[in-house]
């Protein structure tokens, strides 16, 4: 029940204080609607909601999955029209959630068109918005969960415009939706076997190769041209390459133009004998020509 026009938000003995400048400070511009009715009401922040969970556990490879899907996106999201990409974290949709018994979030979402400022939860009555892609990372224990009770309330609750989801074990396990007059619509593959997203303009694909050190076939982001987009890891590698590269061509330079400096010391030289000569020959022909002229 509503008292004063507050929501009274859960309380979690885990809840930290108030993180370093860079988190995001809420807005409280929102009008939210509970019941289906539009209220104006004074609604928990992220500094007041819980946002760790001690009961979640995943295997390595489910975590580099996770972490090569978000940390190939930022940059990507960073020189277009920006938005924030981050996973294992709470969304909050709704005054009546309590943690643990309702919503424990996505293993990925990505919003566009917002700040990349650190969050510590994502608050849609704090945002004004919510997530515009999902990403569920299947495992035997959450497959179930993920396919039915979590795509009901991203489709339902949260409406998010696309969903997705992939077994990093068992890489045939994919699927991806996109929302068409709330009902979620299954996205087919494309002519190279990969499933577009619209909202973002990019491809989701499976790639079989190594990332961290393990062999397996990950999902990752492509452009529709078939560029992956690279990790910050594969960035720098690629710089160092070219840097390695650009080295290698100004040594070579280097070398031509020491070459080329030889060259023409040499031609200085032999320039510099002959000349030589022709002195020594006029001065013999001057020596001569006063020899002649005394005995004349």
């Amino acid at each position: 029940m509503l008292k004063n026009n507050y929501v009274k938000p859960p309380i979690h003995k885990n809840v930290r204080k108030p993180s370093p400048q860079n988190v995001r400070k809420p807005s409280h511009h929102c009008s939210y609607k509970v019941d289906n009715k539009l209220a104006v009401l004074r609604l928990p922040t992220q500094d007041e909601l819980s946002c760790e969970d001690d009961t979640h556990k995943e295997t390595e490879q489910h975590r580099l999955q996770m972490e090569l899907l978000i940390n190939s996106l930022k940059p990507w999201l960073a020189k277009h029209e920006g938005g924030y990409v981050n996973g294992n974290m709470f969304i909050y949709f709704s005054p009546k959630q309590v943690r643990s018994q309702y919503f424990k979030g996505p293993d990925v979402f990505v919003v566009r068109n917002v700040s990349s400022e650190w969050r510590k939860s994502w608050v849609v009555w704090d945002e004004c918005k919510g997530p515009d892609i999902v990403i569920e990372l299947l495992s035997e224990s959450t497959a179930d969960i993920d396919k039915g009770e979590k795509k009901t309330i991203y489709q339902d609750k949260l409406k998010v415009p696309e969903y997705y989801w992939f077994d990093p074990l068992n890489s045939k396990e994919w699927a991806g939706f996109i929302l068409k007059h709330g009902v979620y619509e299954e996205i087919p593959a494309d002519d190279k076997n990969r499933l577009i997203s619209k909202e973002l303009g990019l491809a989701l694909t499976r790639w079989h190769g190594v990332y961290q050190g393990g062999t397996a076939t990950w999902l990752r982001w492509e452009t529709l041209d078939g560029e992956l987009l690279p990790t910050p890891q594969e960035i720098a590698e690629l710089a160092e390459k070219r840097a390695e590269a650009e080295t290698k061509r100004a040594d070579a330079a280097e070398q031509k133009a020491d070459v080329v400096k030889q060259e023409a010391d040499v031609v200085k030289q032999e320039a510099d004998a002959a000349k030589q000569k022709a002195e020594a020959a006029y001065a013999e022909i001057a020596r001569l020509k006063a020899l002649l002229t005394e005995k004349m």
